[in-house]
Formats: C-alpha cells, sequence, structure tokens
C-alpha cells in the first residue's frame, strides 16, 4: 500500500485556536480524522506529522525519501523562510504537493515568496481545512 506523508509545520497544532478568522475553527487533529478516513477509501496510507521544530520536519522528510510515495505539506512559516525544508524536499523524488489553509496571496507581502514552490510539485492555498482532502486526493492519483 502506497504511503503518503502529511507533514505540518509549526503553530499548526494550536488550529481551531490561533486567529479563527484566517485559518477556521477546525482543529488539526479533525483534520487528522478527515485523512484517516479519506485514505482507507483512496486506499493508501498516511504518515501524519507536525512539528514545531525545523529539524523534525527535516528528518520527516529524509524518512519520506525511502517510505512514502508522496508527500503534502504545510510548511507554515517555514515556506518563507527555510532554505534547509527546501533543500530536503529537492532530495525527495516522489510529487510534493504545497498546501495552505489561507489564501496566502491575499495577505500579507511577506507571505508572497515560498521557497517550498520552487520544488513543489503543486501548490493549494486558500481552501480552508478542507484543502487536505483535496490534496489527498490529488496525491492519491499522482501516485497511482
Amino acid at each position: 500500500m502506497r504511503t503518503i506523508f502529511i507533514l505540518n509545520g509549526p503553530n499548526l497544532n494550536l488550529l481551531g485556536q490561533r486567529e479563527p478568522e484566517i485559518y477556521g475553527s477546525t482543529t488539526l487533529d479533525e483534520i487528522r480524522g478527515w485523512c484517516e478516513g479519506d485514505a482507507k477509501e483512496l486506499n493508501v496510507a498516511i504518515d501524519f506529522r507536525q512539528s514545531n521544530f525545523e529539524g523534525e520536519i527535516i528528518e520527516s522528510i529524509h524518512a519520506a525519501r525511502t517510505q512514502a510515495a508522496g508527500i503534502i505539506i504545510n510548511p507554515a512559516g517555514y515556506t518563507f523562510t527555510s532554505i534547509a525544508i527546501l533543500d530536503a524536499l529537492k532530495m525527495f523524488n516522489g510529487p510534493k504537493i504545497e498546501l495552505h489553509i489561507s489564501n496566502v496571496h491575499q495577505r500579507e507581502e511577506i507571505y508572497h515568496k515560498s521557497l517550498v514552490s520552487k520544488t513543489a510539485t503543486a501548490v493549494m492555498a486558500g481552501f480552508g481545512a478542507y484543502g487536505y482532502r483535496i490534496a489527498l486526493r490529488a496525491m492519491a492519483e499522482m501516485t497511482k
């Protein structure tokens, strides 16, 4: 069975509490539950992770090199600052979807220049928490 890594960056553990006017009221645990249910339907396995630490995210990307068919990543604040995450993603040969809950292009200028996009197969933004479900369905198709 194909495994898809779903990686979440800093502060996403506080979804549902943090700036609900931007990120909504859905928690990361609720998103995980949706993805687990969808994964069964799609006949894929998921490895769902969140970390507030750059090195842990990099270690997860390294693990994906031998364990995953694809990566869905919401790098959060590291999207715009982490060359190290960009470099790790470059070493992953499968498809990569960069995912953002908010439409980063409607936000302040600092959120407009993603480093991760330079290596992403596809980029999704602005679908809210539901974007995870869309991304998982897309990745299941991309990794057939």
